[in-house]
């Protein structure tokens, strides 16, 4: 019995001398070998998405999955709401310096009477206010993406690196362009592109149309070659031609994109500014005065080259696809319910009157009597009358032409 617990501590002892030597041997040699051969030994395990962050390119391939938020139907007005995701809005209140209160009417003019129908009630909003000039010149930053109930589109703020330029002002508030972000650089080039921005290149509006020519050192004029004209204004369009900037049209290569585009020179943007919508310049004219611009609707018109437009398509494009889920959601957006005129009486509209669901064999027509339907009742361009509207050279798709037959 004696020998067999000797024999067990014997052994015992050997164990741990060899794995005292091991463990000065691993300590003497862990400054030689690699930290990976010095590491004890793990099984391998199973990735799973808790052990790893994804990268900044799965999660957009995340997201371009699942383009709307949906809620689970636990009443009936969220059963069928779907909303675009816009995660990149600012969740705070507007800038309160570029804001103003918006006095309601519920549709009636000064004499009270109802001129626009299906108006009245809504939440309480602030009209923010949107540069649509842009005049100020110099590079801008955009601090933020906002979200504004007077329109479709979102919106921008921005900051002025040079306010003394720009009489004092330090924020504004322009129509944000699709893919713009908050820590971009937008700029104004309204008042012509800056001497000095591009060597080779001084801007005239008595070249265009014509080469590009510089003055040596005598005062001499003379033209370009083609290969350093070409290169001028490929540098000029890499500078300008960035989402979110103002350029006159006439610096504007054909086949881009555009939004925000003016009739007037001096004017304000009136055309393409909902969301989603986008322009196109198809082509600029010998002459050097028009170009040639297609709209949303298709219609192609002539506008002046001296006027400006704003780069890139306009933000929010998903907009027009969401579901608004029950009634109450248009009375919060100061929207009243609409009457069908077959609902009526005879004297409230043409179509009213009557037993059971008829208009009396009439054409549709509006409350005012005009036709509704398949009766042109605007006639503008080559088909109206002459001299009604020479800016339109080809008008917006209609009838079978709008089908594709």
């Amino acid at each position: 019995m004696l020998s067999a617990r000797c024999l067990l501590r014997s052994c015992f002892s050997a164990l741990n001398v060899g794995s005292s030597s091991s463990s000065a041997f691993a300590s003497s040699s862990s400054s030689v070998l690699p930290y990976a051969l010095t590491r004890a030994r793990q099984y391998a395990t199973e990735a799973t998405i808790s052990q790893q962050s994804p990268s900044e390119v799965n999660a957009a391939l995340a997201r371009t999955s699942v383009l709307y938020k949906t809620y689970k139907p636990v009443t009936p007005g969220i059963r069928h709401l779907k909303r675009p995701l816009s995660p990149h809005l600012y969740q705070g209140r507007p800038l309160r310096e570029l804001t103003i209160a918006l006095r309601k009417r519920g549709g009636r003019n000064n004499h009270g009477r109802i001129t626009v129908r299906h108006r009245g009630g809504g939440h309480k909003q602030r009209i923010r206010i949107v540069d649509f000039m842009r005049m100020d010149p110099g590079p801008c930053d955009v601090v933020r993406i906002e979200y504004d109930p007077g329109r479709s589109a979102h919106i921008a703020l921005i900051r002025n690196r040079n306010p003394e330029l720009c009489g004092g002002r330090v924020w504004s508030y322009i129509l944000a362009p699709d893919t713009l972000r908050a820590g971009d650089v937008v700029e104004s080039f309204r008042q012509g592109i800056p001497n000095g921005l591009v060597p080779g290149f001084e801007d005239s509006k008595d070249i265009r149309g014509k080469a590009l020519e510089v003055k040596d050192d005598s005062d001499k004029v003379k033209t370009q070659t083609a290969s350093t004209a070409s290169l001028a204004l490929g540098v000029l369009r890499s500078i300008t031609i960035k989402p979110g900037n103002v350029v006159p049209i006439r610096l504007i290569p054909p086949g881009t994109i555009i939004h925000n585009i003016a009739l007037n020179p001096q004017g304000r943007a009136i055309l393409v500014r909902s969301a989603g919508t986008f322009g196109q310049v198809v082509a600029h004219e010998d002459g050097g005065k028009y170009t040639h611009i297609r709209l949303q609707s298709g219609e192609v018109r002539r506008v002046l080259q001296d006027c400006v437009a704003s780069i890139g398509k306009v933000s929010n494009p998903l907009w027009k696809n969401r579901n608004l889920g029950k009634a109450g959601r248009s009375r919060w957006l100061g929207r009243r319910p609409h009457v069908r005129g077959m609902a009526m009486n005879r004297c409230d509209h043409p179509h009213g009157g009557g037993r059971g669901k008829s208009k009396g064999n009439k054409q549709p027509r509006s409350i005012w009597g005009w036709l509704a339907k398949g009766v042109r009742t605007r006639k503008p361009g080559p088909k109206g009358p002459k001299n009604s509207n020479k800016m339109v050279i080809r008008e917006r798709p209609r009838g079978k032409e709008k089908r594709g037959l």
